[in-house]
């Protein structure tokens, strides 16, 4: 009778083992790099939505780290990588494409998915913000954090200048105009930053002016076409010729700070600012789209989630798992109404959280109605230095080193020189 007892103790042994064996051989952990770009309480959204995710799926852990900027982010994953304790996913620059597929450091997700509903839901998102996660024939990114640039203005102020609170300007000519009834000498009328990216900004003047500043091949930039030039002299005749805005570089992290205390009536920035805004705002505010010249017109911008190379399978399916979580309608639409950032695919205004909340506040929609006027953000091979050849060029003008031909002449030729093995 012992013996048999002793037996069984075994058994019951053997299977406790065996069950925790198979618990712990599925379950698959997981690391996230991702980045705040307009400050606020960004870090403690993403961190609910892991939570609950991780909630939902027992066999999946994910450690999500907070990296900074978009630009210490992809360090930070591409340090990582080569370390030998590699993340599994990132949301990064959009824009970090090209770079990414050079390093080969990500995978396609058409060689990830495997079922048609999952191939269906590579083809759920805008259109628009999938033009700088797609190339090759392949989609390399999914838009998370996305956003377009947007006009943020002061209605009080608009009527204490006589203007009228419910018509911001439609085009340059009417921003200059307003501006020049709003400046005084402890105010400006409008400001668009120059630090931080300000090639994001020049891209929507340039657009706004007819040119693109860059094919859909990464391989050809377009920085000294005459509309391209024409817009950064717009730019730079806002300060010195108008006197609407301040002469030389307006700070991207403190602008948000500078229009809340009013010293600007308006600014140019990301929609990733509008519930900071509506939140800390204690003065009746607009939003609209950027005003045009030739026509209206934005790059979007923001953050791609992206599947590292070196994964395996089922780190692999597990990521895709998480990030079809964070991208359902459900959570895009809780992640707009939380910060500010678009809902990314048509279903996500199509909840009712997300549509409940348009209808309150209108604002909300401003920037996905803005998609139609809106472009890829400038994405090239060789992306950090080109980006940084243009940024130095804008800022050139805008503090008087330059002139605007002499400096996009100047950034096109390293442009070309960078590019030309890719074409």
């Amino acid at each position: 009778m012992l013996q048999k007892m002793q037996l069984m103790m075994m058994g019951l042994l053997l299977s406790v083992c065996l069950t925790a064996g198979t618990a712990a051989a599925k379950q698959t952990e997981l690391t996230m790099y991702y980045p705040v770009a307009v400050g606020g309480p960004l870090t403690q959204v993403i961190d609910g939505m892991v939570d609950q995710f991780m909630a939902e799926n027992p066999g999946i852990t994910v450690n999500a780290i907070y990296a900074g900027n978009y630009n210490d982010a992809r360090i930070k994953a591409l340090a990582a990588l080569k370390s030998g304790q590699p993340a599994q996913l990132s949301v990064l620059f959009s824009i970090d494409i090209y770079e990414l597929i050079e390093q080969d450091a990500i995978v396609a997700f058409d060689d990830v998915v495997q079922t048609a509903e999952e191939k269906a839901w590579l083809n759920s998102f805008y259109p628009t913000l999938m033009e700088n996660g797609k190339t090759a024939g392949k989609t390399w990114g999914i838009p998370f954090q996305r956003s377009t640039i947007v006009m943020y203005y002061n209605k009080d102020l608009f009527r204490k200048a006589g203007l009228d609170p419910e018509q911001p300007p439609a085009d340059w000519d009417e921003m200059v105009a307003m501006g020049k009834k709003i400046t005084t000498a402890d105010r400006w009328g409008v400001m668009i930053p120059s630090t931080g990216y300000p090639y994001w900004m020049f891209g929507a003047l340039a657009m706004q002016n007819g040119q693109v500043l860059m094919n859909g091949d990464g391989n050809t930039t377009y920085f000294d076409h005459p509309a391209v030039i024409e817009a950064l002299q717009f730019w730079k005749d806002l300060g010195a010729k108008h006197g609407v805005m301040p002469s030389g570089t307006i700070e991207w992290g403190t602008l948000r700070q500078n229009f809340l205390e009013g010293k600007t009536a308006m600014m140019w920035h990301s929609t990733g600012n509008l519930t900071a805004v509506k939140d800390n705002a204690d003065f009746d505010f607009g939003v609209a789209m950027l005003p045009a010249s030739k026509r209206r017109g934005t790059p979007t911008g923001g953050g791609n989630f992206y599947i590292f190379k070196q994964t395996t399978p089922d780190e692999r399916r597990a990521a895709m798992q998480l990030i079809k979580f964070m991208t359902s309608p459900e959570n895009s639409a809780r992640w707009s109404i939380k910060t500010g950032y678009m809902g990314v695919s048509p279903a996500a205004y199509d909840t009712a959280a997300l549509k409940d909340y348009v209808a309150g506040f209108p604002y909300a929609a401003v920037a996905r109605d803005q998609l139609s006027h809106a472009t890829a953000e400038l994405s090239t091979y060789q992306t950090g230095r080109i980006r940084k050849t243009l940024d130095d060029a804008i800022q050139a003008t805008l503090t008087g080193a330059k002139t605007p031909e002499a400096s996009l002449k100047e950034a096109q030729g390293v442009a070309d020189r960078l590019l030309k093995p890719y074409r």
